[in-house]
Order: C-alpha cells, then sequence, then structure tokens
C-alpha cells in the first residue's frame, strides 16, 4: 500500500502538471505565444497576443480541464460503487441520451446553447430512464442498474445510426464530430468548472464510506453506513457530472476510465485522495489531448475523443497484463 507521505507527492505533482498543461495549451497552437506573453495577457496587460489567449484558448483549456476532471471523477465514483474495475460515466447510458439530443439539435438546424441544452435534456432523460427501469422492484442493485443502462445505451445507439443515416449530407460532418468529442465550440467554461467544484465538494465528505463500500456493501453496512443513501446520492452526482461534461465537449472516451486505474495504482484506493487525483489528472490528460488534437496536424483540427481513444487503448491493454 503506498504510504500517504507518496500520495501527497503524487498529489503535489499532478497540481504541478495541471498547471503546465494548462499552460502548454495556452502557448502552443498554429500561432506560437512565449509564455512571457501569455502571462501579460492573464495579467492585464495590453499585448497583441490578447484574443488569442482570453477569447480563443483559455476558455477551450478550461473547458477541458473541468471535463476530464467531471469524467475521471464520475468514473472513480463508479468503479467504486459498482465494485466493476470496467465502469466508467458512460455505463449508464448517459452519453447515448446525450448524443440523441445533440444530433436532434443539429437536425433541427440548431447551434450553440441549442446543441447544448438538447443535449443536456437528453441526458437527463437517460439518467430518469435508467434510474426507473432499475428500480423495479423498489430498490437498486449493481446487476440491475448495469444491465439497464447497457440496453439503454444500446437503444441510443440505435437511434444515433438511424439519425446519421437519414440526416442531410452537409449535416453529417459536424454531428459525427460532435459524437467524437469536439471542445471547439466551448465558448463559456464556468458551469462545467461550478458542477466539478460542485462535484468534488459533494464526494469527499463521503470518501470514508465510500472507502468502506469498497470492502463490500455487507461490510459497510455492518459499520454504519447506509449504503442505499450513499449509492442514490453518489449514482446521481456522478450521472450529473457526466451528462454536463457530455453536453459540454461530446463524447470523450477512456478518460472517466483509465485515468482512476493509473491513479489508483499510483496512490492506493483511498478515496480521500484518489477522488482530487483523478480530477487532477483527468483535467490534465484532457487539457494536453486537446492541445494535441488542434496543433498535431494544424490548421486540421482533430475530434480530441481520437486522441484520448488512442492513448487510453493501449494503457488500459498494459493495466490488463498486470497481475
Amino acid at each position: 500500500m503506498p504510504s500517504r507521505r507518496r500520495a501527497l507527492l503524487v498529489l503535489a505533482l499532478l497540481t504541478l502538471l495541471s498547471v503546465a498543461s494548462l499552460a502548454v495549451a495556452l502557448a502552443v497552437g498554429s500561432i506560437a505565444l512565449p509564455l512571457r506573453d501569455v502571462l501579460a495577457a492573464l495579467t492585464g496587460a495590453t499585448t497583441p497576443s490578447d484574443a488569442i489567449v482570453l477569447d480563443l484558448r483559455l476558455p477551450r483549456a478550461l473547458a477541458g480541464f473541468a471535463c476530464g476532471g467531471l469524467l475521471a471523477l464520475a468514473g472513480a465514483l463508479m468503479q467504486v460503487l459498482l465494485r466493476n474495475p470496467l465502469a466508467d460515466p458512460y455505463v449508464l447510458g448517459i452519453s447515448g441520451g446525450a448524443g440523441v439530443g445533440a444530433l436532434s439539435a443539429m437536425l433541427l438546424g440548431l447551434a450553440g446553447f441549442g446543441i447544448a441544452s438538447f443535449s443536456f435534456m437528453g441526458a437527463l432523460a437517460a439518467m430518469l430512464i435508467v434510474f426507473g427501469l432499475a428500480r423495479g422492484d423498489g430498490s437498486w442493485t449493481q446487476t440491475r442498474l448495469l444491465l439497464t443502462g447497457v440496453v439503454v445505451a444500446a437503444g441510443c445507439g440505435a437511434v444515433i445510426a438511424l439519425m446519421l443515416t437519414l440526416a442531410p449530407e452537409q449535416k453529417i460532418h459536424g454531428m459525427l464530430f460532435w459524437l467524437m468529442g469536439d471542445l471547439s465550440l466551448v465558448a463559456d467554461p464556468k458551469p462545467a468548472l461550478a458542477v466539478l467544484l460542485v462535484g468534488i465538494l459533494a464526494a469527499l465528505p463521503f470518501a470514508r464510506e465510500l472507502n468502506l463500500l469498497a470492502r463490500g456493501a455487507e461490510q459497510a453496512v455492518a459499520l454504519g453506513v447506509a449504503v442505499s443513501g450513499l449509492r442514490r446520492l453518489v449514482y446521481v452526482v456522478a450521472s450529473l457530472m457526466t451528462a454536463v461534461a457530455v453536453t459540454t465537449a461530446g463524447s470523450i472516451g477512456f478518460v472517466g476510465l483509465v485515468v482512476p486505474h493509473l491513479v489508483r495504482l499510483a496512490i492506493g484506493n483511498d478515496q480521500r485522495l484518489l477522488l482530487p487525483a483523478s480530477v487532477l489528472a483527468g483535467g490534465s490528460l484532457l487539457v494536453l489531448a486537446d492541445t494535441l488534437a488542434r496543433t498535431i496536424v494544424a490548421p486540421i483540427q482533430l475530434p480530441v475523443g481520437v486522441l484520448t481513444a488512442l492513448i487510453g487503448v493501449p494503457v488500459f491493454l498494459y493495466l490488463l497484463g498486470r497481475k
């Protein structure tokens, strides 16, 4: 078991990585900027780079950090509650519901806030359907919730495939780009950042109970944990965080699946440290992936979900190869 001192050191390094990833995102692009110009723009000094830093790169970088943190935190919570190493933020079909909503908005000719609104409503609708069906006998179980989520996700996937088949050719590119993850249209990162802050503040007070729940529901109940209420609270919190992340940036895979595993290897399974560390690692990963996505074949921008998948697949295969 990693020592507490080592865990705190890893947290400090992840904090530095977060700052460094944001600095790289602000400085790197089709027009490279020296760090002194970036700092000058951030501190209020008037420079020719103000518009690039403050209007283009900063909102995108902050939104990427917020979405990466939301997905990683939701994934860590799902893996504890479902006691399933393959659990990730999209396991309950929320991403599929958001996808149906967003593509519906695009087919109607909406953009910007309209797409975000429809996406969020679709995510909430999927969440309510899953929770409603999973509670058929008056209680939630891990198996019932997982199976219901898989079925709802499959249904949403079929609807998305139908919409792509029937969509006008000029709209298909934008629809596919959103489905693969895209931060280029983010104008205001503050809602995602606010939800991330609320999510971590809501989860941390229950870190001790989550540590007990990770050992098994029976043991947690024996030690005085209100397992039913805790599960209900964290399911809702994780689902809402996922809905906000998908609404902001589209479907971005592997962040919520791989990051908690990597952090767990580094600092152990103490949720008091694992949850904030997952936020920092997930945010940094998505910011760096988005920076690569918009610079690696510039001026063409790649969907950031492609980069996270290319990173996540070999990392996850490596984790599977460990004992």
